[in-house]
């Protein structure tokens, strides 16, 4: 059986979680089951108090990152969601360009399929 992270490359908190979905992110990381974490959680809540569980919870939730809404095919989507979760801005920068040089090359293949020198090489072989 795979485990979740061996699959996505990495622990992320659940979209379908209880609560920002720490828990049962960190359960899926490990294969675990929920509610252990859970309990775990509580256990430690009891323990230690209100305010260090919870910074620590919320802490978890804000480093980690949403787990992706499709399973990551390869390394470069994983490379690309994970720049992508930290920097939205800079990704949107980096496919705007990409998308640029797609652009250009296609021109320049139209510009060569349509000019006259093909044209002519296309009747010359033919």
């Amino acid at each position: 059986m795979t485990r979740y992270h061996e699959k996505q490359g990495g622990i992320y908190r659940s979209r379908t979680g209880v609560f920002l979905g720490v828990c049962k992110g960190i359960a899926e990381y490990f294969d675990l089951p929920v509610f252990w974490v859970r309990l775990a959680l509580v256990i430690l809540f009891i323990f230690s108090g209100f305010w260090p569980v919870i910074g620590v919870y919320l802490v978890a939730a804000f480093f980690m990152k949403p787990k992706p809404v499709k399973p990551l095919a390869s390394e470069e989507e994983r490379e690309f969601y994970d720049r992508y979760v930290h920097s939205p801005k800079a990704a949107a920068q980096r496919l705007k360009k990409k998308f640029t040089e797609l652009e250009r090359r296609i021109r320049n293949m139209e510009d060569k399929v349509t000019g006259r020198e093909y044209d002519w090489e296309r009747r010359f072989r033919s």
